[in-house]
């Protein structure tokens, strides 16, 4: 048997009193005493001195195992929040409980994973278990960042977590339209890509463009972003087998553009726009994915959107939420807008940008 449910809370000040009613909230819903474990996700604004906050939390659960951290905005199914300070929590009973984990995993079990920008590190990344969650964030990206297990402020910048007695299905939306497909990395200098195939790099970019954006007065670069492709790329960008590298600067005097992270001559790239259609059809694409992936119905969905792939893409509005309640509807889902996303991408675990990670999980093991 299994309990889980979520509540939020947010007024005008970042009151330790939010995180309380949120899990009294979600209690409630999950016809609940006490919880097993507490995921609570915090606004920036309680960044400086988050604990007070996470000790309401755990206090009003009476549970010690509570997890999370603090982001641009929060989220359930319910409601999404941006503009002001506040709390998300979702609460488990019955057979789940959340468990810190140790040394022992295996390529069977999917953590939740959380860390501040300088927790991030790929040897932590790079274990056999499958990881879902995302990097605190806030508006800025000047911080502070915290995250938190065992109701405490982990130093380590970094948190991991076993949903027991679950199984699960992720996903990752990357939501891009392809404007070209895969081209070998001819030259590069650095983070500036000099070369595609035989021609200058922005070149390539340039002609790539819809004849509506190629005839602006400047190129939206910010829209503008590159997939770097794994195993075959005849077939990788269906298959969403690719990372994105998005555009630092474009280069007029030598025709080059600069990456945010270094490529090596012989991968393959393709230029690629954001675009709010086709991270629609995606997202949806995904949820029907991760469903299949899960073989169940599910009982919870962690959502982890980028703070650029949410409302702020869509004008208002969060489609992936709204897309993923259209098909399981009233799901408890609990989740935050973060800056950087965490998912599994074929055998390895990456940290991917304008996208947004589905875990789907049902009660069982």
């Amino acid at each position: 048997m299994s309990s889980v449910a979520t509540g939020l809370s947010h007024g005008v000040r970042a009151d330790p009193a939010h995180a309380a009613r949120a899990v009294q909230q979600a209690l409630e819903r999950a016809e609940l005493d006490r919880a097993n474990g507490v995921i609570i996700f915090l606004t920036h604004e309680y960044a400086e001195n988050p604990e007070p906050a996470v000790r309401a939390a755990a206090r009003a659960a009476d549970c010690m195992q509570v997890v999370g951290c603090t982001g641009t905005g929060v989220l359930t199914e319910d409601e999404w929040l941006l503009d002001s300070p506040g709390a998300a929590a979702m609460v488990f009973g019955g057979d789940i409980q959340l468990e810190l984990t140790g040394n022992h995993m295996d390529d069977s079990e999917t953590l939740l994973s959380l860390c501040t920008p300088a927790g991030l590190d790929s040897d932590w990344l790079d274990i056999p278990a499958k990881r879902i969650g995302a990097i605190s964030g806030d508006p800025f990206g000047h911080g502070p960042f915290k995250v938190w297990s065992g109701s405490r402020v982990a130093e380590s910048g970094r948190v991991e977590a076993r949903i027991s007695h679950t199984r699960a299905g992720v996903v990752v939306s990357q939501g891009v339209r392809a404007l070209t497909a895969p081209i070998k990395v001819a030259e590069v200098e650095g983070h500036d890509l000099m070369r595609l195939g035989n021609y200058p790099a922005l070149n390539v970019l340039v002609r790539s463009l819809p004849q509506s954006v190629r005839e602006k007065k400047h190129i939206p670069l910010h829209l503008l972003i590159g997939g770097v492709t794994f195993g075959d790329p005849e077939t990788a960008i269906s298959e969403g087998r690719f990372r994105l590298n998005h555009i630092v600067s474009a280069n007029l005097n030598d025709q080059s553009i600069t990456l945010a992270d270094r490529l090596r001559p012989g991968e393959s790239l393709f230029w690629a726009m954001r675009d709010t259609l086709a991270a629609e059809r995606e997202m949806k694409q995904t949820v029907q994915q991760a469903g299949a992936r899960l073989g169940a119905a599910p009982d919870f969905a962690l959502l982890f959107p980028c703070m650029g792939r949410g409302p702020h893409f869509y004008g208002n509005r969060d489609r992936d939420l709204e897309i993923l309640q259209a098909t399981y509807p009233n799901l408890p889902t609990i989740g935050f807008y973060g800056n950087g996303e965490i998912g599994p991408l074929e055998t390895d675990n990456h940290l991917f940008q304008y996208s947004t990670i589905l875990g789907l999980f049902s009660a069982g093991n």
